[in-house]
């Protein structure tokens, strides 16, 4: 008989806040949120430590929001090299318990520990041991869900781990009517939009979608559909691998812009300077693509407006130009003209750049040498040390850029 497996999700408490009350002890007892900066149109809460969340204070509010129900909140702005840092740290951690861990964002990680239990003990003792060594070594407290598969053990961990004293909690079909009974908005993989879709026939619990005709959301959704009633019933056959993240379906590049933008020339070169990070990634990773993507969205909250659209070019490339040409005939053609907030490119349908088809009607040997002259200067002076003249003007945001890391300072 075939061993049930034992899955782990590790999640860190406030991982954000966490790291910083262990970097700065005079902020062990007092609310604390991490946020951007609100000159720059980035003030939101990234993280807020339990003591902020007492005060009603949640993660993706506006820090001008958060000050008014915490005037004495502490704001510290993120450091996002540290949070790296702190979370590889951990994965070596879990590394310790087995060989089978699994990012899952920078603050969840999944472990596979079916046959560690031999040398540390059962599931709820590795899963004790796995908090002692990661509050030891970081000062930071991680919960712990508990499935026969992964789905289990992330909406054991998001809807029970968090909410006991002990921080661990196994979810698996004996018990998966404790899980039924939760709103359906509670679920994996339900955001607000698809819980208004599932309100709307009539599904208001995970039970109710468990027990819904899979044909009827099938029709409505096709796999989609199925996939939200597989995660309802804690259906799931991913396993737990190592190799996620080795093969990427896509390389892109977003930013919040620091105002408002109205003006075509103004928004090409932003555009251009995401289309060349996006092309410098792509080759530092060994991909070329085909498929370009380019969004936008509007500057009103209250009324919506943007696209994301996306093109085709006629041979694989990862030379910025190409990405751009194509990205702005995106942008010609679906830009609403109403301000822009935000801009973002992306790469996908990729392939390795060692293996291309050369289009007899372009200079592909020109682009190369352009490719590794650019690649050479980066990788030995940094990202500012060669950028196209546009980037110094007013709307330019390479050298802000090059000195963040996931859109906030390192």
């Amino acid at each position: 008989m075939m061993q049930d497996k034992i899955i782990f999700l590790v999640d860190m408490q406030s991982f954000y806040a966490s790291v910083e009350k262990v970097r700065d002890a005079t902020l062990q007892d007092k609310p604390v949120i991490v946020a951007g900066d609100p000159e720059r149109r980035s003030g939101i809460v990234l993280a807020a430590c339990p003591l902020a969340k007492k005060y009603g204070i949640t993660t993706a509010e506006t820090l001008g929001s958060a000050k008014l129900k915490c005037p004495h909140v502490e704001v510290v702005r993120p450091r996002m090299q540290l949070y790296i840092d702190v979370s590889i740290q951990i994965s070596k951690i879990m590394e310790q318990f087995t060989d089978l861990v699994e990012p899952f964002s920078i603050d969840e990680q999944f472990m596979d520990v079916t046959h560690s239990q031999k040398l540390f003990g059962n599931q709820y003792e590795i899963a004790r041991k796995v908090q002692e060594k990661i509050m030891e070594d970081t000062g930071v407290y991680a919960r712990v869900g508990i499935g026969p598969n992964k789905i289990l053990a992330k909406m054991a961990c998001d809807n029970f781990s968090k909410k006991n004293k002990e921080g661990i909690f196994r979810l698996d079909h004996s018990n998966i009517d404790q899980l039924w009974k939760m709103p359906i908005g509670n679920m994996f993989g339900v955001g607000n939009k698809m819980e208004r879709h599932l309100k709307g026939m009539g599904i208001y619990t995970i039970g109710g979608l468990a027990r819904f005709p899979v044909d009827q959301l099938k029709k409505r959704w096709g796999i989609n559909g199925e996939v939200l009633w597989q995660t309802a019933n804690g259906i799931d056959h991913s396993p737990v691998t190592v190799k996620t993240h080795n093969q990427q379906k896509a390389i892109g590049h977003h930013m919040t812009l620091p105002r408002d933008y109205t003006n075509m020339d103004e928004i090409k070169i932003v555009l251009l300077e995401l289309c060349t990070e996006v092309a410098r990634r792509c080759r530092k990773k060994g991909y070329m693509g085909v498929t370009v993507s380019c969004g936008v969205r509007g500057a009103s909250f209250d009324f919506p407006t943007g696209f994301h659209r996306q093109t085709t070019l006629p041979v694989a490339s990862n030379y910025d130009l190409d990405i751009f040409n194509a990205a702005f005939q995106l942008l010609k053609q679906f830009w609403d003209k109403q301000p822009i907030r935000s801009l973002g490119v992306s790469l996908s349908n990729l392939q390795p750049s060692n293996i291309y088809q050369i289009d007899l009607f372009d200079n592909y040997l020109q682009k190369e040498k352009l490719n590794s002259v650019f690649d050479f200067v980066w990788g030995k002076y940094g990202r500012t040390a060669l950028y196209r003249a546009s980037s110094l003007t007013k709307a330019g945001q390479a050298s802000e850029r090059a000195v963040k890391i996931g859109g906030h300072y390192k």
